[in-house]
């Protein structure tokens, strides 16, 4: 592999890194670029949407090089995006090697995130927390730690699963309904409204709502409105499943709930 095409894997490898993690379109190309012009590239052009990226360079001679990855999973893990924008710093303000940046690169990707059993347990407090900041009582905040640890529970089971996103949200606004309900009945928790609310708050795509605001205003409006409409449709499958459980639930009660 000669120098140009290395200079626009590594550049393509870097945005993918930040894309799937979670990161802004507009950050992705900013990346790219500045990794390209630190290796001297005469020319660079990149478009990213939420699942692609298309990046072409131009070198001294003006051979054109163009490079398409798709992305295909995409999670949140802001600690790889701050690790890669801090080397594409460094980049620029240093002179790196290509196969020092391509070892780096390898290595942010490889890095290990938290544990299911810390994840459970962070999950379960934010639920719970977020119950409380809604009104809940300190009966509704112990049954919210319980229902924010089923639903990350059934979230890292059912990924790895590679099953879709849209009926994990719906499961899990579905399992965080029934649970404050069936509480609420056994005189656990109070306010089932509350619960419900506070629980939920884990599936809630608030960062794919703040991107899609962010690419939106930088005018990238094919990836605003693409983020926007995933986070209509996260929102959709909070609500289907949340809402099944409680009409079954008054159905089957006659409409009474305690």
């Amino acid at each position: 592999m000669n120098k140009n095409n290395k200079i626009i894997h590594i550049a393509a490898e870097a945005g993918r890194i930040i894309l799937q993690n979670g990161g802004e379109t507009y950050r992705v190309e900013e990346t790219m670029i500045k990794i390209c012009y630190a290796f001297n590239v005469r020319q660079v052009n990149a478009i990213v949407i939420p699942t692609g990226i298309m990046i072409s360079i131009t070198d001294e001679k003006g051979e054109i090089l163009s490079l398409i990855k798709r992305i295909h999973n995409r999670t949140i893990n802001l600690e790889k995006i701050s690790q890669v924008n801090s080397l594409s710093r460094a980049i620029a303000q240093s002179s790196l090697s290509l196969d020092y940046i391509e070892n780096r690169l390898n290595t942010i990707d490889n890095m290990t995130s938290y544990n299911n059993k810390i994840l459970i347990l962070a999950a379960s407090f934010v639920a719970g927390f977020f119950t409380l900041l809604f009104g809940g009582s300190i009966q509704d905040f112990f049954v919210a730690l319980i229902i924010g640890a089923v639903i990350k529970i059934i979230s890292c089971f059912l990924n790895r699963l590679n099953i879709n996103e849209f009926f994990i949200n719906s499961l899990g606004g579905a399992a965080s309904a029934l649970i404050a309900l069936i509480s609420v009945h056994l005189n656990i928790g109070q306010s089932k409204d509350k619960i419900i609310i506070g629980s939920i708050m884990l599936l809630v795509p608030g960062l794919v709502i703040t991107n899609a605001i962010r690419d939106t205003i930088a005018g990238d409006l094919v990836s605003g409105v693409s983020r926007a409409t995933e986070a209509f449709f996260i929102a959709i499958a909070i609500a289907i499943g949340t809402g099944i459980v409680i009409k079954f639930w008054f159905h089957f009660t006659g409409g009474i709930i305690q």
